[in-house]
């Protein structure tokens, strides 16, 4: 299982990284990437738990950030 953090806050909404990995990543009502529902850690539109078979679409989609605010571990 792969943790995910993303700094919203600093997210400039270009979409790279949920037209990489849309199972894991899309544009919330505010504009800014959060991670979808089903893999969000107590709601938390910037954290989320990812399954291993999701693991290197999630890694994709955020090497695809172009401000690197994107954390996978």
């Amino acid at each position: 299982m792969a943790s995910i953090t993303i700094d919203r806050d600093e997210c400039i909404s270009c979409g790279a990284c949920w037209s990489t990995c849309p199972e894991i990543y899309e544009e919330s009502d505010d504009g800014l990437t959060q991670i979808v529902s089903e893999y969000q850690v107590d709601g938390d539109q910037a954290e989320g738990e990812v399954p291993e078979d999701l693991e290197d679409c999630a890694v994709d989609g955020a090497d695809s950030c172009p401000v690197e605010i994107i954390h996978v571990s």
